[in-house]
């Protein structure tokens, strides 16, 4: 009799556990794909899949060596999005371009874009000569754009240097006639004072 009550509940207890395993199996089941009604349901399904499909994409990135660029906007209009560290969006929509042989946009677009990029490249072309003239990072440079360098250093040590004797010369220039226009106002205002002077001593005379 004990032996068969103990029978009976192990077989209880594996039909509860499989039952509990069924309803958690039918619980991962697939959902119905249709526009979530409930604004706050639907809002936090979004900001669940959207951390979701972001992690997958930087996933795929690093796993295998791909070029990912994804870009999603929620219904209230912001904007999230992942762009592989080793691309740019341009470059991702430049291939993407070349390779549906879609146009994304229009020769004058591209134009600008073409634009922008030269000045872009001119303006870091700058910022590292500016550099290198302040005499930052010129370990990689060999003999000859060091000697043009050292060139264009000297050369703009002497227009300065020119520069600066031409404004002595000229802060000279103009404290010389500061010095002469004074010694005319003296010599007139000693002629002044003498004539008033004279003009004193006449009215004692008279």
């Amino acid at each position: 009799m004990l032996y068969t009550q103990t029978l009976f509940k192990e077989h209880t207890e594996r039909k509860k556990k499989e039952k509990k395993k069924l309803e958690k199996k039918m619980g991962r089941g697939k959902i119905e794909i249709k526009r979530i009604e409930n604004s706050s349901n639907r809002q936090v399904t979004y900001s669940k899949r959207k951390n979701g499909i972001l992690k997958k994409a930087k996933e795929i990135s690093v796993l295998c060596d791909a070029q990912v660029s994804l870009i999603l906007f929620g219904a209230s209009g912001k904007m999230h999005e992942y762009i592989s560290p080793s691309t740019t969006l341009i470059d991702i929509l430049d291939r993407y371009q070349r390779a549906s042989g879609k146009t994304l946009w229009d020769a004058k677009h591209e134009n600008l874009s073409n634009e922008i990029d030269r000045i872009k490249k001119e303006n870091d072309s700058m910022q590292i000569d500016l550099r290198h003239l302040k005499g930052e990072d010129i370990t990689s440079l060999n003999y000859k754009e060091l000697m043009a360098l050292e060139e264009s250093l000297e050369n703009g040590l002497t227009g300065v240097r020119d520069k600066k004797m031409e404004v002595h010369r000229m802060f000279k220039r103009n404290g010389k006639i500061l010095e002469d226009e004074n010694k005319e106002l003296n010599f007139l205002l000693q002629q002044h004072m003498a004539l008033e002077g004279v003009g004193n001593m006449h009215g004692q005379w008279i």
